[in-house]
């Protein structure tokens, strides 16, 4: 099932996106939340009456590094030998159409196409045999990144939590089991231009890993959501630049550059 949640007429709501072709989709309305039992209102609406907003309004974004061989190559940094993790705070969390705002404090601001996963229980601890159970669904991120202040401050709390550098959407795809979301194709395009594109598969720590390590250390709660690493590609993004990652199974998340301000 594909989950989103989104905003019509001031009123905030989840929805089942059901259909196959884009301009044809429509939503029905999901009853409360959809991280405990829930069911569907059957009262529908067209996808595109309605401004989509992130699919879920995390507590914590658990970002990891250099978690594809030939992205850390790229960038001249050693391949970790353990899962390497750092945070993105809520606040840079934006949905699908809406705007990355160049932040006034870089000049190099690079684009990451990830796969997230949304956890969708409280959890700690899970052991390796556990971990599809804690998992909500999958979508589509983008780990924007103010690459010369990463380069030039030893944390990277700046270059990777500015408002609006973590996009997330269109929406969460229930549906994919542990081994499916393990090897799914992920691209990235710049105004149509392809720039990045590698399998899930080629992850040094697996999803399982990220998730053992992360929960070794702290609790996650639903909708949570932990950013797997970017395949090889990262480059530059330009004001004016509309920036679209499409994941095999999931969608596309499509975000335009703006100055900020």
């Amino acid at each position: 099932m594909r989950i989103a949640r989104f905003s019509i007429d001031g009123n905030v709501a989840f929805g089942a996106v059901e259909g196959d072709k884009q301009d044809e989709l429509v939503l029905d309305i999901i009853k409360g939340i959809p991280f405990t039992d829930f069911e569907l209102s059957g009262t529908k609406v067209p996808l595109n009456k309605v401004r989509l907003l992130p699919p879920v309004l995390p507590n914590k974004v658990v970002a990891f590094g250099r978690n594809y061989a030939e992205h850390a190559r790229e960038l001249g940094n050693e391949v970790p030998d353990a899962p390497f993790a750092f945070f993105k705070p809520s606040t840079s969390v934006i949905g699908s159409g809406d705007e990355i705002q160049y932040p006034s404090f870089s000049q190099e601001l690079h684009h990451e196409a990830e796969l997230a996963v949304v956890i969708g229980r409280l959890c700690r601890e899970v052991p390796r045999e556990r971990v599809q159970d804690v998992v909500f669904g999958y979508t589509c991120a983008n780990d924007v990144t103010a690459r010369d202040v990463q380069r030039r401050e030893k944390q990277w709390a700046r270059a990777k939590g500015f408002d609006t550098a973590c996009p997330l959407g269109p929406w969460v795809e229930t549906d994919l089991d542990l081994a499916t979301a393990s090897d799914l194709t992920i691209q990235l395009t710049v105004d149509g231009e392809q720039r990045q594109l590698g399998r899930t598969s080629e992850m040094i720590h697996s999803i399982a890993d990220l998730i053992v390590n992360i929960t070794e250390a702290m609790t996650l709660l639903p909708g949570d959501v932990i950013l797997t690493g970017t395949p090889a590609g990262v480059g530059p993004l330009n004001v004016g630049d509309e920036v679209a990652v499409t994941i095999e199974g999931i969608g596309t998340l499509t975000n335009k550059v703006v100055k900020r301000g």
